[in-house]
């Protein structure tokens, strides 16, 4: 996607340990237009596979997973990244590794909201070793759900999440892979 690249060469930042800074447009401080331009992306990409919900992590995906939800006509369900007083204990739960934060979330989805007669796409900002996909994948296994395929922002594809994933026959499409980064360049795939 031009746009995606062309906003990422225009005002992303990379920091060391291959951190690519896009807050300013993507994951705080939103660009709406660009989000409802992914969401359309997205939505044609997966058009015709009869999904029943789009599901995404707390908190960076929930924007552009909202875009492509209502493009889709369809719900947008996302996994909280801790248990809330008035969330239900009829919950699947995963563990999942943030790449970013160097943490281990225990992701979950309530049992009411993922059923095994939703057909579902994962949407999610950024993909490097692939663990938050991972998590979520599991969700949707725990649920009996069917997964359609995963959307990508941005896929860091010199790391191996992407690949790993493609080679065990899931669907993954991304917006933008990058091939290499440093901090005077980003180069895409």
């Amino acid at each position: 996607m031009e746009l995606l690249k062309e906003k990422i060469l225009k005002e992303g930042k990379v920091f060391p340990g291959n951190i690519l800074k896009v807050d300013n447009f993507l994951n705080h401080l939103i660009d709406t237009g660009l989000m409802h331009e992914i969401g359309k992306e997205f939505a044609g990409l997966f058009s015709g596979e009869n999904i029943t919900k789009v599901l995404t992590i707390e908190a960076s995906g929930i924007a552009v997973a909202c875009f492509t939800a209502y493009e889709m006509n369809v719900p947008l369900l996302f996994a909280k990244k801790s248990h809330t007083s008035n969330q239900s204990n009829q919950v699947y739960t995963s563990k999942v590794m943030s790449y970013t934060h160097g943490k281990v979330y225990d992701i979950s989805v309530s049992k009411e909201y993922l059923t095994a007669d939703d057909k579902v796409l994962i949407i999610d900002d950024f993909l490097a070793t692939g663990e938050a996909l991972r998590g979520l994948i599991d969700l949707i296994g725990q649920a009996g759900a069917t997964l359609v395929g995963c959307g990508i922002v941005i896929e860091k594809a010199f790391q191996d999440g992407g690949e790993k994933l493609r080679e065990e026959g899931i669907r993954v499409e991304s917006l933008a892979k990058i091939a290499k980064m440093t901090d005077k360049e980003v180069i895409f795939a």
